[in-house]
């Protein structure tokens, strides 16, 4: 082999790009470095915090606690455990909002990493998701222990139907995180824009009022509230924990729960995963132009 040909197989060999190119997938390939971000976004959130991490117990017990004296003691609330009923849907809402908000904010917050590192992008929206979901961790064992008190029995089929909940939540809000994160690069108007749409959803689920009021309101157009994933996962979590620290479950589920509730949960998973496929792509269009707009 003459040197000149030598140089041609060099000089024909493939350009490699050094960043990653395999989106999600390169991130959970990456999970010693997704676990140090999520790592440093905890660690950042309790710094300098002389209780530190029992914090996350301390804030959900005491909003259970206003829940119960204000909800039930005070207004006189007629649904049965409204406390419990509104913290369950508390724990879903907030996972969403968090996940959305922090996830759009995610790439602009990190753009030091982002401009000095070769890791996929996405990795940084995953990471928000990632932070909310750990902090459901301490707001659970507080409702289970609360439940638990009031003669609840776990029920194994409508646990799994918090599990699927759990899903929804974390397909459709990393889904939109990607999508706005890209958005708040190029506008950061966006932020703000998505803390505005974050209002509606408080809002737009059984969280403060039970499903019962939603189909005496609006009768077979009921079924409409129902294609909402988010109401969904509200409507599974009060399942697996609210309906069973009620005087009668089966009642309770007759009258508060809609049928066919499991469908519409897995018909709310798969929307959940078209949000993340469409916003894979769009992050994916509009990334390579990230660091020159940062």
């Amino acid at each position: 082999m003459t040197d000149l040909e030598s140089r041609r197989r060099v000089v024909d060999a493939p350009l490699a790009n050094p960043s990653p190119t395999a989106g999600l997938l390169e991130v959970f390939r990456r999970r010693y470095l997704l676990k140090l971000l999520v790592r440093r976004e905890v660690n950042a959130r309790y710094q300098a915090s002389a209780l530190g991490f029992l914090w996350s117990y301390i804030n959900p017990l005491s909003q259970l606690f206003i829940f119960w004296f204000m909800m039930e003691k005070i207004m006189g609330r007629g649904t049965e455990s409204f406390a419990i009923h509104i913290f369950c849907g508390l724990i879903v809402v907030q996972f969403f909002i968090e996940t959305f908000n922090a996830g759009t904010r995610s790439i602009v917050r990190n753009k030091a990493l982002v401009r000095k590192m070769a890791v996929p992008r996405e990795m940084f929206p995953v990471a928000s998701m990632m932070v909310s979901l750990y902090h459901i961790g301490p707001q659970l064992i507080v409702l289970v222990i609360i439940c638990l008190f009031t003669g609840w029995t776990p029920d194994p089929v409508s646990l799994l139907g918090f599990l699927l909940a759990l899903g929804i939540i974390c397909l459709l809000g990393t889904g939109l995180a990607l999508m706005f994160s890209v958005a708040n690069v190029f506008m950061r108007d966006v932020g703000s824009v998505v803390s505005i749409l974050s209002n509606f959803v408080r809002f737009g689920v059984p969280m403060i009022y039970p499903f019962s009021m939603v189909e005496e309101r609006l009768g077979s157009f009921a079924g409409y509230y129902l294609l909402n994933p988010i109401a969904d996962a509200v409507l599974l979590v009060q399942q697996a924990f609210w309906v069973g620290t009620t005087q009668d479950p089966d009642a309770t589920q007759a009258e508060h729960i809609p049928d066919h509730l499991f469908s519409y949960g897995f018909l709310g998973l798969g929307v959940g995963f078209v949000v993340l496929v469409l916003g894979q792509l769009v992050f994916r269009r509009f990334e390579n132009r990230i660091p020159e707009r940062l």
